[in-house]
């Protein structure tokens, strides 16, 4: 059996999850990583996309929003905007999740005319809200962005 560390997963509402893992795969800012007992200290911020935990009792998928993740050997901290468990996941929280990050774009496009850092990034949040709508299988409406 392979060796586990404590996984905690909290977002400002709740605490989500809390057990032993034996990894986690992480959508990272700067890609994706899977963390494991032993890992070297490590803090990343999160992009939207899927958590996926492996451990003694099976696989779990979460939603994330982004935050952050605190890695060390012992344990996955995982601070997250939001954090919704992948089943619960719903085709309106998507639509949902899509619309917000439209509307931030184009808010983004009105505020900052000649600066393109910030509207560079709500282009690349909406992006990532997109796939991860499709990556779960759930299609994001952008009939309206």
């Amino acid at each position: 059996m392979a060796e586990t560390v404590q996984f905690d997963l909290v977002s400002p509402e709740r605490r989500v999850a809390s057990f032993a893992v034996e990894q986690v795969q992480i959508p990272g800012a700067d890609g994706d990583m899977t963390a494991m007992a032993g890992h070297a200290p490590t803090i990343t911020t999160l992009r939207p996309g899927v958590l996926r935990v492996n451990g003694p009792e099976g696989e779990a998928e979460y939603v994330v929003t982004g935050g952050f993740a605190e890695i060390s050997a012992a344990s996955i901290s995982v601070l997250a905007e939001r954090a919704i468990p992948r089943a619960d996941v719903t085709q309106e929280d998507i639509d949902n999740l899509v619309q917000a990050a439209a509307d931030a774009l184009n808010k983004a496009k009105e505020f900052f005319h000649n600066e393109p850092g910030p509207v560079d990034d709500a282009a690349k949040l909406l992006s990532d809200m997109v796939a991860m709508g499709t990556h779960i299988g759930l299609d994001p409406n952008q009939a309206n962005l």
